[in-house]
């Protein structure tokens, strides 16, 4: 391996992490005091948690500046935890076209977040905990810019006694008061676990138009925010450890049985923490040629010790392929959270830190915890570096992410092996013999069902909920490999990593990316995108009919200046007679749905001698007709499967002479697979 692991004394750490530059600055760890990004949204938070109420109050002063050239008006901050305050929110109504989700809350997932206090700072005054300045909280009030619903409070807007000009800087002090959920949408409590998350009243996006990007809380879209410097001391049980985004400055004890940890974390558009005295920690360290040095820590369930090293192993598999792929991970430290069993916690990002998600039992080879750990980490890179709007084009983390996470965690580890649970999903049986496909990784089946559902173009919160997973991760991650079989991975590889240099702690949109892919392939792939992006195309070329003959003239010809009819008979060559027989060879390919994209054709022959063609795909059908001294062995369409979209691959290929032993190896394979299945089993059970 060409990354190193080492052990760091916790003794070593705590001095490396108490050098503060002045003005808030980092040294720890060798982090940029330079700023990396333009820091217009920064967040001073004290947080207090009651484990026994499941409350957070809490106190923030938001440092904003307006980096638009228009002046700004009001201020619009996201309550996301109001999504849960009750069953009229919008979250909750769009739940209910998810059927695989609950419809309704039990008592202890309803939750809220309360702003007592909004005061515009005078200068930088802050007295006992009461804020100086004009007290704005009467002009307060709940907006739904989305879909009018009166009834939801995920946005709340705030009217400025003047507009922010230009440039200029406000300080905003926020009191508030938060009851935590029981873990739902990833974030809340679980017993004595916390994971805490989308918590404080954050800003929205100020635009270049004069508008707020600030949408209401949507089911399955996530998030957008403008970058920043965090400053969050978090009040909790004394003996608790805390992972949290960003440095530890140290804890402080307190009399009443309760410590506070203070975070400090640069260039970052999000913060996010956890607590609980039930977690145990490991720490290790990322080191690679050409990469900054990681200093990586995992909070781990005790139950889940001898999987310590697997999900240092996997993070550190996603710095070093991110890494080297598209640009390095600007940060000294990432954090690793693996959750409480029954949280519901895992399988997020956040910046600097994510949560995973393992089980008790879990084969090593069967693809997980490493492949969310991959993937998680690797957000850092799309989400947490690269910040594109995740509310209106979240498909360009999310199926980035889907992309690169397949061919990390493939180069890593190779193809998953085949896991089948049993007793509630408790006992893991794998059959190393069935590895999974990189289409079936990334996403193929579930996309089949989803293709139609809606055009990726869309805006990501409007998608319907019960297919817009697949629309947003795995439709992109098989048009990412479709790139990738038709251009190359060297050029998909620049075209990805150009996008990362160019948009790193940026807001970036679609077409930005598309013009990159134009630049950087020297290829207008505008019709590529229009069928797989602005298109709700499905895609399904099949061959049609295959047939290959001795060539024969039957009928009327003209021999002397006369016509002849010749008969079978008369064609017959003698006993005798030796020729070389020529062949007729017809082969349809068909287009069978609307998605349009060339794909090439092949007809390969029975001397081995191949046809091959490139079809543009635009009619529904085209033949392909040959004379050759040979047969037709088998045609096949898009034979090297660069089509990744194509919905059905069975029909690609159609063989002249059927070979009678597939059948029946085919299916003794199946029965093979499911007899050892039940041996394993009875085995575990005996």
């Amino acid at each position: 391996m060409q990354f190193a692991w080492k052990h760091c004394s916790s003794a070593a750490i705590r001095v490396a992490l108490v050098c503060v530059l002045p003005g808030g600055a980092l040294a720890a760890q060798g982090q940029e005091s330079a700023a990396l990004s333009p820091r217009n949204a920064s967040y001073d938070i004290k947080v207090r948690l009651d484990p026994v109420e499941k409350t957070l109050t809490g106190t923030e002063i938001i440092t904003w500046r307006n980096v638009q050239p228009v002046p700004a008006s009001e201020l619009q901050f996201h309550l996301y935890w109001n999504a849960w305050k009750n069953n009229q929110s919008t979250w909750l109504r769009e739940t209910l076209l998810r059927p695989s989700r609950e419809l309704k809350l039990l008592p202890d997932k309803y939750a809220y977040c309360d702003v007592k206090s909004l005061v515009l700072l005078s200068e930088s005054q802050k007295v006992a905990g009461t804020f100086q300045g004009a007290d704005l909280t009467a002009q307060m009030k709940f907006i739904s810019p989305d879909d009018g619903n009166p009834d939801d409070s995920t946005v709340m807007s705030v009217a400025l006694p003047t507009p922010v000009a230009p440039g200029e800087t406000i300080r905003i002090g926020v009191i508030w008061e938060s009851k935590i959920p029981r873990t739902i949408s990833r974030t809340g409590f679980r017993g004595n676990f916390f994971f805490i998350a989308h918590w404080f009243p954050k800003l929205g996006v100020f635009q270049s138009d004069g508008t707020w990007n600030c949408h209401q809380f949507h089911t399955h879209t996530e998030f957008f925010s403008d970058y920043g410097v965090y400053d969050v001391q978090i009040t909790a049980p004394t003996g608790w450890l805390v992972g949290a985004t960003g440095i530890s400055f140290g804890m402080t004890k307190n009399a009443d049985g309760t410590s506070t940890h203070r975070f400090v974390q640069e260039d970052v558009h999000d913060f996010a923490w956890t607590t609980s005295p039930d977690y145990r920690e490991a720490r290790r360290r990322f080191e690679h040629p050409g990469l900054r040095a990681v200093e990586m820590r995992l909070l781990y369930q005790p139950e889940h010790e001898g999987q310590a090293e697997r999900h240092f192993r996997a993070t550190a598999a996603a710095l070093r392929y991110y890494g080297t792929w598209f640009g390095g991970y600007p940060y000294g430290h990432i954090t690793v959270i693996d959750p409480a069993y029954g949280s519901g916690a895992g399988g997020m990002e956040y910046p600097t830190l994510f949560t995973c998600g393992t089980r008790l039992w879990n084969p090593f080879g069967g693809g997980s915890p490493e492949g969310v750990t991959v993937h998680e980490a690797g957000h850092q890179f799309w989400f947490g570096i690269v910040a594109n709007n995740e509310f209106e084009h979240a498909w360009l983390d999310e199926g980035f992410n889907t992309f690169s996470e397949s061919r990390a965690s493939k180069t890593e580890y190779g193809p998953a092996a085949y896991v089948r649970r049993f007793f509630r999903g408790f006992v893991p049986v794998m059959v190393s013999e069935i590895r999974a496909d990189m289409l079936v990784d990334l996403g193929l089946n579930g996309y089949r069902n989803a293709a139609r559902s809606d055009t990726q173009d869309k805006t990501s919160f409007l998608y319907y909920p019960d297919t817009a997973f697949n629309v947003t991760y795995a439709k992109t991650g098989l048009w990412l490999e479709t790139l990738e079989r038709t251009l190359g991975w060297e050029t998909l590889q620049k075209t990805m990593s150009t996008h990362f240099a160019r948009w790193k702690f940026k807001h970036p949109k679609p077409e930005d990316f598309f013009a990159i892919a134009n630049e950087v392939s020297g290829r207008d792939l505008t019709a590529f995108f229009d069928e797989v992006h602005r298109k709700a195309a499905v895609f399904d070329y099949a061959i049609d009919t295959a047939v290959s003959g001795e060539v024969e003239i039957l009928g009327y010809v003209q021999r002397d200046g006369k016509y002849v009819l010749l008969r079978e008979a008369d064609v017959a060559p003698s006993p005798n007679e030796r020729r070389m027989p020529l062949y007729e060879t017809r082969v349809v390919v068909r287009r069978l749905q609307d998605g349009v994209l060339p794909v090439e054709v092949l007809l390969k022959f029975q001397n081995g001698d191949e046809l091959r063609d490139t079809w543009d795909g635009k009619d529904t059908w085209k033949l392909y007709r040959t004379v050759k001294s040979a047969k037709l062995d088998y045609a096949a369409v898009d034979p090297e499967h660069k089509l990744a979209l194509d919905i059905n691959y069975t029909n690609n290929t159609r063989r002249l002479e059927r070979a009678s032993r597939l059948p029946a190896t085919k299916w003794a394979s199946k029965w093979m697979i499911w007899l050892q299945d039940l041996l394993q089993t009875l085995l575990f059970l005996a």
